[in-house]
């Protein structure tokens, strides 16, 4: 396992051209909202899939979502960053102090800014990243990379990457990301968490609001091992019970997410992760959380030697290709009516896009015209366009009853059933089609989105 505690100084380097940095742009207000959420930025309106993403593909649940444009073809190529330097505080901004501006100078080289495309849910987003390997390994958060087709980062000197995800681990909300063709990178200095006391002074920076440069706030350790409950803004995915959090009254907002906390010292000692953001009115006490630098190291060293577990996946998940429902019902016209009344994607009624043949986004997904008449099984409310369901024929309105000849029911069971399985692997599935008639091929998963 590779030794992270010798990423101490940065190397030398400056943040690339000697050209007066832009001024900071202010950090935005903290805003109440009733519970803690993520610091995840989203730059386009969409629906958020609010299930799992492993084998298949879940709808969103978000009302929001009419508002979004329907992508392009290139919806895969997340929009550009400005082509000059990623903005970083510069000595001469009134609001940053001496001893401040000295953490900054240490700490902001090894960040990325990171920005994400959920081609399938019509979304994009944006956070932060911490280089900790010259060769382009970036620690972030799952929820960061979470459902992305596509991930990019731009360096401190501007440069930006295509990312790779390495591993992930959905109930710590850890990711690692590979920069690719990445070599020489400033990494950030690390510190030791185990040694922060209530009342130690930290600097918290990140892409804050996705304004696409690094926005430094101080603040003190509050507190210690917390345990906290967090989930996307706005409650549209699963929330997650996190653990042995660091609490600090630093203002982290949204698009702080897997930026860095620091110490006096300039070393990183937390992951920041989650906060009272995104809603309304200001408030003046708000709480961050950050995950201990330790606790985070010892995650994404598990990763990058490629040790899975129970919580730890590595690379991507395997992909069917088909958008499904949720739950543990196995009635395939039960499935339909739950989607109808759930009001997402767009849906304006039976048969308003049912006859759609495949969707690059839930953007308008539509329950089906028609669905087969079968009592149990999942019930493909779409296939995505070039996905291996809809290669091997499968449409909306068709029911999943089978794989590798284990029954299927719920969407539950599906999902279950196929994640067992890696991406490159060949499985059966048998399938009723709107019109009754039952087959069964063999379908090639593909990589997807991590979950």
């Amino acid at each position: 396992m590779q030794d992270y505690s010798g990423y101490g100084q940065p190397p030398a380097g400056d943040y690339g051209p000697t050209m007066p940095m832009p001024p900071m742009p202010p950090r935005p207000p903290r805003r109440r909202v009733g519970a803690l959420s993520y610091l995840l930025v989203a730059l386009a309106a969409g629906a958020l899939g609010a299930g799992s993403v492993v084998a298949l593909y879940h709808p969103a649940s978000n009302n929001a979502s009419s508002a979004a444009p329907q992508p392009s073809s290139s919806a895969l190529n997340p929009a550009p960053l400005p082509s000059s330097v990623v903005p970083l505080p510069s000595s001469g901004s009134p609001s940053t102090s001496a001893g401040e501006q000295a953490i900054v100078n240490k700490v902001a080289p090894g960040l990325v800014i990171i920005n994400t495309t959920l081609q399938y849910n019509s979304e994009q987003a944006a956070a932060t990243g911490m280089v900790i390997s010259p060769g382009g390994l970036v620690l972030t958060n799952n929820h960061v990379i979470e459902n992305s087709t596509s991930i990019s980062a731009r360096t401190a000197n501007g440069h930006q990457y295509q990312a790779k995800v390495v591993g992930y681990d959905v109930t710590g909300d850890i990711a690692l990301i590979q920069l690719q063709g990445a070599s020489g990178l400033t990494t950030v200095p690390i510190g030791n968490s185990a040694t922060l006391k209530p009342g130690d002074s930290v600097v918290a920076m990140g892409n804050a609001e996705g304004q696409n440069a690094i926005v430094p706030v101080t603040g003190q350790v509050t507190a210690l091992n917390q345990t906290i409950t967090a989930g996307n803004q706005g409650g549209t995915v699963t929330q997650e019970t996190l653990h042995n959090m660091i609490q600090t009254n630093a203002n982290i907002v949204s698009g702080d997410s897997g930026g860095p906390l620091a110490n006096s010292a300039g070393q990183v000692i937390g992951m920041d992760t989650a906060g009272n953001d995104g809603g309304f009115a200001v408030q003046q006490d708000s709480s961050g959380y950050a995950i201990p630098i330790n606790n985070a190291l010892a995650v994404a060293g598990q990763m990058e030697q490629g040790q899975a577990s129970s919580t730890v996946a590595i690379g991507y998940p395997p992909f069917m290709g088909v958008y499904i429902g949720q739950g543990s019902n196995s009635d395939p016209q039960a499935q339909a009516q739950a989607e109808q009344q759930n009001g997402g994607n767009g849906f304006g009624g039976f048969g308003s896009n049912g006859n759609q043949n495949c969707y690059t986004s839930d953007r308008n997904l539509a329950p089906p015209n028609g669905i087969a008449n079968v009592s149990s099984g999942t019930l493909i409310l779409g296939t995505i366009c070039g996905g291996p369901a809809m290669a091997a024929g499968m449409t909306a309105g068709s029911v999943i009853t089978a794989v590798n000849g284990q029954a299927i029911g719920a969407p539950d069971s599906l999902t279950g059933a196929v994640s067992k399985f890696k991406p490159g692997t060949t499985i059966r599935v048998s399938w009723v089609s709107p019109s009754g008639q039952r087959a069964t091929s063999s379908i090639k998963l593909t990589a997807g989105p991590p979950q």
